[in-house]
């Protein structure tokens, strides 16, 4: 499949039942068409809780609320019985699923506790007004929301700091927040962003605080098969952390597509830059780690990217002593294919969240990403 360089298609598979809720599972698509393109998680939607543990990259960990029950979202409301809120702050492992669709208008971030899926399949819910945080949490699955409309100093679409680990975010749609829409920060680690959507916003994605923050020096976070469609900048700016990278499309920058700065190691590989007024894709910003005497940057390593509509990648040269990582050392396998136009077709068209009723089999699976085949059937 591919190159020779190209990591091998990575499939598990899960062993749940199928649980009382509104799904109707189907098997994953075959097909004999060898110029078909591999595309990751073409199994994640044949059972409910068959998104356990099967993100590509560092947050490849993030079982979510495997091991506890159903939980179902029956209202809208910002707190009380059957709210979100109420679902999140429980303490036990929970799988989140909604029995309404809608917009919940929060009042203040929404704490996310450890060992919760926020499963949105098989309905709409926008999220607004703030958004969630993942403070101090493991293993957390966020799956099928939208972001939109969050106001007030210091609100992102998602927070996660400090000290989470092992989390996925798949097929969400963010946009319009007065902060950031992703921000990962203090610690947070071993963290998957795949197959979500980007628009109407400034600053996209930060991963690193700030340079006081050494402690970051620990983070990791791959982002792949997302489309940034005209967020002006960090996509994403980078301090100290690991993040590889990939098949992501990123176009119509207004400042730069990809921020390198204090010790970062950037591994971008096979992604889309397609440019619009601004041309440069890749910029570098030195700073000075706290317990450094001398500012430094980051490091990018690109990968059969392609740059399209007059974009330049902008690289500095790589400095061989600064030890840049290279995904294989730390996960066996991943699903990458060429930055063709097909791939760019898919990730402009089949990126975020959305509700589909009835059979479909689409791109990304059997349940087509997240077009699911999420049958609305009475229990």
């Amino acid at each position: 499949m591919g190159n020779a360089h190209h990591s091998q298609w990575h499939r598990k598979h899960g062993n749940s039942v199928l649980p009382p809720h509104k799904y109707n599972p189907q098997p994953p698509p075959t097909t004999s068409n060898s110029n078909m393109l591999s595309l990751p998680y073409t199994h994640v939607d044949t059972t409910l809780r068959s998104l356990a543990a099967q993100a590509e990259g560092f947050g490849r960990f993030a079982i979510g609320g495997l091991h506890g029950p159903l939980h179902h979202v029956t209202s809208l409301a910002d707190d009380g019985p059957g709210s979100l809120r109420n679902a999140c702050r429980r303490k036990e492992p929970l799988w989140i699923v909604f029995e309404v669709s809608g917009t919940i208008q929060l009042s203040s971030y929404l704490n996310v506790s450890s060992h919760k899926t926020i499963d949105g399949r098989g309905q709409r819910i926008k999220l607004s007004g703030k958004g969630l945080r993942l403070k101090e949490c493991e293993h957390v699955i966020i799956c099928n929301l939208e972001f939109e409309g969050g106001r007030g100093h210091d609100v992102d679409a998602i927070q996660i700091k400090p000290n989470s680990k092992h989390i996925w975010i798949d097929r969400c749609t963010l946009s319009d927040f007065d902060d950031g829409l992703i921000d990962i920060t203090r610690e947070s680690t071993d963290i998957t962003i795949s197959r979500c959507h980007f628009s109407q916003h400034d600053k996209a994605m930060l991963i690193g605080a700030d340079p006081s923050h050494v402690g970051d020096r620990c983070m990791r976070v791959t982002i792949h098969h997302c489309f940034f469609n005209g967020t002006r900048q960090r996509q994403p700016r980078v301090r100290f952390a690991k993040v590889h990278l990939y098949n992501n499309y990123i176009r119509n920058w207004g400042i730069y597509a990809v921020c390198a700065s204090v010790e970062s190691q950037i591994f971008s590989q096979h992604n889309i830059y397609e440019a619009g007024q601004k041309k440069v894709a890749f910029k570098y910003l030195t700073e000075q780690a706290a317990d450094k005497e001398v500012g430094a940057t980051g490091t990018i390593m690109s990968e059969g990217d392609i740059f399209l509509n007059g974009a330049k990648a902008g690289l500095m040269a790589v400095d061989v002593s600064c030890n840049m990582f290279h995904p294989s050392e730390h996960y066996p396998s991943w699903t990458v294919e060429a930055p063709t136009d097909d791939l760019k077709q898919i990730l402009l068209h089949c990126t975020g969240g959305h509700f589909f009723v009835g059979p479909a089999v689409g791109p990304f699976g059997a349940l087509g990403h997240n077009r699911l085949l999420e049958v609305r059937v009475l229990l």
